[in-house]
């Protein structure tokens, strides 16, 4: 009777010691799966371009309807938004974000204070040029990132990136004047050349962004979430005392800006483009963890051509022979680019030194 007790707990024991192996290899695999999804860089370069695309139209609609133009009070009520969702997720266990420091608030303030700059002139820009014009200028941030890339990260640039960023420049100039032959009155033309000066503005801005904030994410080890989290919070304050300091809040432009008719609409619309930062904001920071700054740049840049012919589809930009050459030139530009940086990094990984 001993003999059989002693082999049925020996029988327990095992079957016990099996079933602990295989859930922990069946945690692991999780564990794994969830990491190769978190590190992907073709997952997150398509969740960038879909938000990217979202964001976008979600803007326009609301800058461009009801002559709206309490710009810093529509950011801020975005990063509100996107404060109230992903404190949502982690009351549901769903992500992970760092407590509040005050230490690293301090550090990370300069780069929030970019992002308030490069979503302000975005929204201005908008306001007074065309999707296609929009994005085909946008263009113009990666020549400033990758020669900032070259001075702190040590890049390079290649005679086949720098061909890009002719063709670049060159679509440009072809959107201007694709843009300019559609202006009819001296108004337009005024707010064609506003449109330019935010537009330059939201570059060089943007490219700032996110060449420090890359430096930063480096130095401070911050995940995703983390860097969504300090960039909306930081953000809320400094949109808010912007809207209440340089925007008018009279009744009379409160009813200009949110029409009877069309209140509903518009909140709805100012709700539903803060949701859709949520999803700009974190595939922003996936992309240029997972990838490098001027890759980040120039997913935006091949995004570009469905941003762009949307524009003309639900906002009725202009459509001449300027103006649709532009969106094809840049987008071709933006082709050129990718191959130029697969065929760098290529070059790169054959001279790596090799152990014998």
């Amino acid at each position: 009777m001993g003999i059989i007790s002693v082999y049925l707990l020996g029988q327990i024991l095992y079957l016990a010691r099996n079933r602990i192996s295989k859930s922990m290899e069946k945690h692991n695999l999780a564990n794994s799966a969830v990491g190769s999804i978190a590190n992907s860089v073709p997952l997150s370069v398509i969740s960038y371009c879909a938000s990217s695309i979202l964001m976008t139209i979600t803007n326009k609609y609301v800058v461009s309807a009801y002559e709206f133009n309490l710009y810093f009070f529509l950011l801020a009520v975005q990063c509100i938004v996107c404060l109230l969702t992903i404190y949502v997720l982690k009351s549901l266990g769903l992500i992970t974000f760092r407590q509040f420091n005050k230490d690293e608030a301090t550090k990370w303030s300069p780069i929030a204070f970019l992002l308030v700059v490069t979503l302000y002139t975005s929204s201005k820009a908008l306001k007074y040029l065309s999707i296609p014009v929009y994005t085909i200028f946008k263009n113009l941030t990666i020549i400033v990132i990758a020669y900032g890339e070259v001075l702190w990260f040590g890049g390079k640039v290649t005679s086949m990136a720098l061909s890009s960023f002719f063709l670049m420049v060159f679509s440009s100039v072809i959107a201007y004047y694709g843009d300019t032959s559609s202006a009819k009155t001296a108004s337009d033309t005024l707010s064609l050349y506003l449109g330019y000066f935010w537009m330059f503005s939201n570059c060089f801005a943007s490219a700032a962004f996110v060449l420090i904030m890359r430096k930063r994410i480096k130095l401070t080890n911050f995940k995703d979430f983390d860097t969504m989290f300090y960039n909306n919070l930081l953000g809320v304050p400094m949109f808010l005392v912007s809207s209440f300091v340089f925007e008018d809040w009279s009744a009379e432009n409160l009813a200009r800006n949110f029409p009877e008719a069309n209140r509903t609409s518009t909140i709805m619309a100012m709700v539903f483009s803060g949701m859709s930062s949520v999803g700009i904001s974190y595939c922003s920071a996936w992309c240029v963890r997972v990838t490098s700054s001027t890759t980040y740049s120039m997913v935006g840049a091949l995004n570009k051509l469905p941003i762009a012919l949307s524009g003309l589809i639900f906002f009725g930009g202009a459509v001449n022979f300027f103006s649709v050459s532009s969106i094809f030139l840049g987008f071709l530009a933006g082709l050129v680019y990718a191959v130029a940086k697969q065929k760098q990094q290529k070059e790169n990984a054959s001279q790596l030194p090799t152990s014998k």
